[in-house]
């Protein structure tokens, strides 16, 4: 199967290694070219524009920044769309806006090409090990025939519904890792003030009822002073700032993911957008002394 890449990036790249050590020809672009070296080192091609991609791909899968670089990925002069093959399908990887999922969706279905809206969760470790979560949306018959690829790349997959719904079910878990992030940054600030052992904890609260995800693969790095992204603060706040759009078009109030989203803006602010989501504890002044 032929697929196209555009987004190479630090979950990009793990995606699409687990494409090539699975065997598929993969072609990629990236609107910074020196950024697809890894991947063109591993034997991806490089096509000039997403609609070149498009149009040598049976499968055109998308992972870039924010709404508005989707949007001009899709529908610019240049974009997947202007390239798109009828019969090929299209899947974007970004957390966007659900609403714009369904325009991609609705537009691409006048080209008789099939749309997936499918964000992940997992991080760069899922991305370079394979096992992320996939949340899908979209036509369900393209849903069906990418499985095997969803399996080279993720280790749980679901099934949402229409187009858009990825999108909702990734805003659903970004409320979450915004409630774990902010636990796990305030359980070692408190911590560390009260003198215990840091490592101890770590392993204590993992191994009881606060076990979670970002305990386990964010509590380490920042004790080892490590704010590399996994996954980059300023996309972290687009996506909260996404959830909570959505949440005041439902009628709901979510006052914690509001906290949330104001502290990791504060740490946006103060000009920390590519540290890693764990950096948010460098915004604590007792953390630094």
């Amino acid at each position: 199967m032929q697929i196209g890449f555009i987004g190479t990036g630090i979950m990009g790249t793990g995606i699409i290694k687990n494409f090539l050590r699975a065997g598929h020809v993969v072609t990629v672009y990236n609107r910074t070219p020196a950024h697809a070296q890894a991947v063109l080192d591993a034997d991806a091609k490089w096509a000039d524009s997403p609609r070149a991609v498009a149009a040598v791909s049976d499968v055109t899968f998308t992972m870039v920044g924010f709404p508005r670089d989707v949007e001009q990925v899709y529908f610019g002069s240049d974009g997947v769309l202007a390239g798109a093959k009828p019969g090929s399908t299209v899947v974007d990887m970004t957390t966007s806006q659900p609403v714009l999922a369904a325009r991609i969706a609705q537009a691409a279905a006048k080209q008789s090409v099939r749309a997936l809206d499918a964000p992940v969760s997992g991080g760069d470790v899922g991305a370079q090990k394979g096992t992320l979560t996939i949340m899908v949306g979209g036509d369900r018959s393209a849903y069906d025939q990418l499985q095997s690829l969803f399996s080279v790349i993720g280790q749980t997959v679901h099934y949402f519904g229409q187009a858009g719904n990825g999108q909702h079910a990734k805003m659903a878990n970004q409320i979450m890792i915004a409630g774990t992030m902010t636990g796990l940054t305030e359980m070692l600030v408190y911590a560390k003030a009260a003198g215990l052992d840091l490592e101890s904890v770590l392993a204590t609260v993992g191994g009881g009822g606060g076990a979670n995800w970002s305990l386990a693969n964010y509590g380490p790095r920042i004790l080892a002073g490590d704010y590399t992204p996994g996954f980059f603060v300023k996309h972290f706040v687009k996506d909260l700032r996404i959830a909570l759009e959505e949440a005041d078009r439902m009628g709901l109030d979510l006052p914690a993911t509001k906290q949330a989203k104001a502290l990791y803006q504060a740490l946006l602010d103060a000009g920390h957008g590519d540290l890693g989501t764990q950096g948010l504890i460098t915004s604590y002044p007792s953390w630094q002394k």
